[in-house]
């Protein structure tokens, strides 16, 4: 990443990612055992989505023309085989190009214990992806004059705090209410097993105060999504779940699309894992009654092609409301930003619209090139394996940009002399730093401002670079010319970022 503006995308993206273990996504649901959060810490990024994922490398590279059908199906063949074998990936991709897929296939197992591979018809959680629907269904009924997106949310949500009554619909799209996520309230993970009421889960949220001025500010919060849900029964007369299938999952032919229940019986379903020590295990559970209209959704990559297709189109509503719905609220950048369940960004030298989603077990994300009508979908069912940095180097073999092929990494024994040089306190962003401490003869790093963030060891690649072993990231430690340490540059799903050493 070079310059403030790439400083400025990580900020906001971290700020997007602030109630999750610091090791994934989006924002999104995700719930780990302490024995796992352990594992999970990390400088960067979590397994979103999300959830919220500007990827500033990719954006560096200029891509080409898109390459040849047969170009991209052995380039993207032989990157899946090293992403299965070092990162221990688990789910299914789709490549398309005008709406007709260039590549489809999966990878790994849907059911571990049963021995069912993955295939281009698994079911699998898409976690916060469920935002870009729940936000069509507020565009829908806008159109059909049920609703405004300039209204307040009070029109339609019974015993609102006086400290909401500014808040418009249009704010909660856009993460800019200022009402606090309740993923990252202490008690989440405890609760997430636990199905929930929506009185319960808006009782979680509803006394706190605001963390800034509605319009003011952006801060990816779930709660946004759980009440638009709230206004979309209110206004429809249906469940959310009904007006979903009835318009917009049956007139597309989405036949494997809808909410996950657990007591639900689906067809093709896959499990939610983790990577463990070279072990697969199951991941923690959650109620899907936690996440709603923020990312309790389940669908196929199949499915997920039909939904981008009509994207294109007006099956679902006019240009204008498509135009409205992929438009920035608050730009972090120019042209880029938040806009109503989409990130709009510019990747390989062309506009990218996309999200990621991540829920206990699962990593989705989807990267949309409307100039080039290409679409990159990846869906996995291992909740430590970054569906984002796999989507964003596909797209890059789709447009002759760089990319990395994933490597296995072997650990070194690093001299406790060295280690000690690299003690301290880095800066990330402005308000995000981390802190390197040496324990055991092992080096430990450790989010700070962020309440029990545990630690977590960084083995050695080298002298100089370090990487955490549940997750696909990288640290390395920069010296000046006397061989001080001044700073760290931190890799990970498409991002480079500098963090000098303050301390």
């Amino acid at each position: 990443m070079r310059g403030s503006e790439d400083k400025t995308k990580f900020s906001a993206f971290l700020k997007s990612k602030k109630h999750l273990v610091f090791g994934e996504s989006e924002n999104r649901m995700n719930i780990y055992s302490n024995r796992r959060m352990r594992f999970m810490l990390l400088v960067v990024l979590c397994l979103t989505h999300i959830e919220y994922s500007m990827c500033a490398a990719a954006a560096q590279s200029l891509g080409k023309a898109p390459q040849s059908a047969k170009k991209i199906d052995a380039r993207v063949e032989d990157y899946m085989k090293a992403a299965v074998k070092a990162k221990h990936f688990s789910g299914s991709i789709l490549i398309a190009r005008n709406g007709q897929p260039l590549v489809s296939k999966g990878y790994g197992m849907a059911n571990y214990e049963l021995d069912v591979p993955n295939t281009p018809q698994t079911v699998f959680r898409i976690g916060s992806m469920t935002k870009q629907f729940t936000a069509m269904s507020i565009m829908m009924l806008q159109e059909r004059g049920k609703l405004r997106v300039g209204d307040s949310i009070g029109k339609y949500l019974k015993a609102c705090p006086i400290a909401w009554r500014t808040i418009t619909i249009r704010h909660l799209l856009t993460h800019t209410s200022g009402i606090p996520n309740y993923t990252s309230l202490p008690d989440f993970k405890k609760a997430a097993a636990l199905p929930v009421t929506h009185e319960q889960m808006v009782g979680r949220f509803k006394p706190l105060p605001l963390e800034f001025k509605p319009g003011e500010s952006f801060n990816y919060s779930n709660s946004n999504y759980y009440l638009l849900g709230l206004i979309i029964e209110k206004t429809s007369g249906q469940s959310y779940e009904a007006f979903l299938r009835k318009n917009i999952f049956v007139p597309l032919g989405m036949k494997q699309s809808g909410i996950d229940n657990q007591r639900r019986l689906v067809e093709n379903r896959a499990g939610g894992y983790f990577q463990q020590d070279g072990l697969v295990v199951n991941d923690a559970y959650q109620d899907m009654s936690q996440a709603f209209a923020a990312g309790a959704l389940l669908s196929t990559p199949r499915d997920l092609l039909l939904w981008d297709r009509a994207l294109y189109t007006e099956k679902l509503i006019s240009r204008a409301s498509r135009h409205q719905m992929f438009t920035p609220f608050k730009e972090q950048s120019p042209g880029e930003g938040y806009a109503y369940g989409w990130v709009v960004s510019r990747q390989f030298g062309r506009p990218q619209i996309a999200h990621g989603g991540s829920v206990s077990g699962f990593s989705s994300y989807i990267a949309r090139f409307p100039s080039d009508r290409v679409t990159v979908i990846v869906l996995g069912n291992k909740s430590n394996v970054l569906s984002s940095g796999i989507a964003q180097d596909l797209s890059a073999i789709i447009f002759g940009a760089p990319y990395q092929m994933p490597r296995e990494r072997k650990a070194i024994v690093v001299a406790l002399h060295t280690l000690d040089k690299y003690r301290g306190l880095y800066r990330l962003t402005p308000h995000i730093t981390y802190s390197v401490t040496v324990k055991n003869g092992k080096l430990m790093g450790q989010m700070g401002q962020l309440s029990g963030q545990p630690k977590a060891e960084l083995f050695a690649e080298t002298e100089t670079k370090f990487y955490l072993k549940a997750v696909d990231a990288q640290i390395t430690f920069v010296k000046d010319n006397r061989g001080e340490v001044t700073g760290m540059v931190v890799y990970q799903g498409g991002f480079r970022v500098s963090a000098p050493k303050i301390k």
